[in-house]
């Protein structure tokens, strides 16, 4: 959990969540601290069990001005932003004045994920006096040792993929276009753009080659804000991966979040997968 200012009780968490399981994993560890803590969800992106019995706010993307008087009036010292959000329309936004005076400062960045993340940071906290932390701040795990973390290993070919993985997530890093590649001797399968993880491993399950199946390998942007969008893999992860013919799956040892990380690192073992951390986004291997 990050940590108070000496002397004083942890400030309110406001968590900004979108879908999947990471903002419930949040509120859960505010409970465990005895922390106050907040939601903001959205129409058509926050998964609703994630608001029961928790002070919320449900809302549209471009409502900044009933976002912000909201966080303030349940005295949200603290944010973070948890959970993917699928790119809405124009028209789903429909951005109040405060939005659209945001989109017009930033201009094209607003096209940009990393160039949009960093600037909503920089916003709420040096325009609106909220200070934004990592998810891996609240739970802890963004920082992995490399190595495996099952029983498991990469044997020769899967080291191989796992390297050609790493060159092209980089690139397509460097490139903000996605953090996971699909690799199966020496062949890219697939590239994650907007899509998601899951969806990239149900797409590439259909263009398995014969042979030794493929790696994932999932890293963290090289320009990437620390604090949002981290690489996230989980119980859906593993399944996926299973499903989709490969061996295993390499993470950032530099920067990724694994959601029950016991529970996820024992179906890797059930499932004949190797799990591994790897030097990536911050380094060679």
């Amino acid at each position: 959990m990050a940590a108070a200012e000496a002397g004083s009780a942890p400030r309110t968490l406001g968590i900004i969540a979108g879908a999947g399981p990471v903002p419930r994993r949040l509120i859960a560890a505010c409970r465990e601290d005895g922390r106050g803590v907040c939601v903001v969800a959205f129409e058509g992106q926050t998964d609703p069990e994630t608001v029961a019995g928790v002070a919320h706010l449900w809302t549209r993307l471009g409502a900044a001005g009933e976002i912000l008087d909201f966080l303030r009036a349940q005295g949200a010292g603290e944010l973070v932003l948890a959970g993917p959000i699928r790119r809405p329309s124009l028209g789903e936004v429909r951005p109040d004045w405060r939005a659209a005076r945001f989109f017009a400062r930033i201009g094209k960045r607003a096209f940009s994920d990393d160039g949009l993340l960093g600037s909503i940071v920089r916003a709420l906290e040096e325009e609106e006096g909220f200070r934004v932390v990592g998810i891996d701040q609240v739970l802890g795990g963004g920082t992995l040792p490399p190595g495996p973390l099952g029983r498991h290993r990469p044997d020769a070919q899967a080291e191989a993929d796992i390297r050609r993985g790493i060159e092209v997530a980089a690139a397509v890093g460097r490139l903000d276009i996605g953090q996971a590649v699909v690799v199966q001797q020496g062949s890219v399968l697939g590239i994650e753009a907007i899509e998601g993880t899951d969806a990239l491993l149900a797409r590439c399950a259909g263009l398995r080659l014969a042979g030794p199946g493929g790696v994932l390998v999932k890293l963290k942007k090289p320009q990437q804000e620390r604090r949002v969008d981290l690489p996230t893999v989980g119980l859906a992860t593993i399944e996926g991966a299973r499903a989709a013919g490969l061996r295993g799956i390499a993470l950032d040892a530099g920067g990724t979040l694994i959601v029950d990380r016991r529970e996820t690192v024992a179906a890797a073992d059930a499932a004949g997968l190797f799990l591994v951390a790897v030097e990536g986004s911050s380094g060679g291997r």
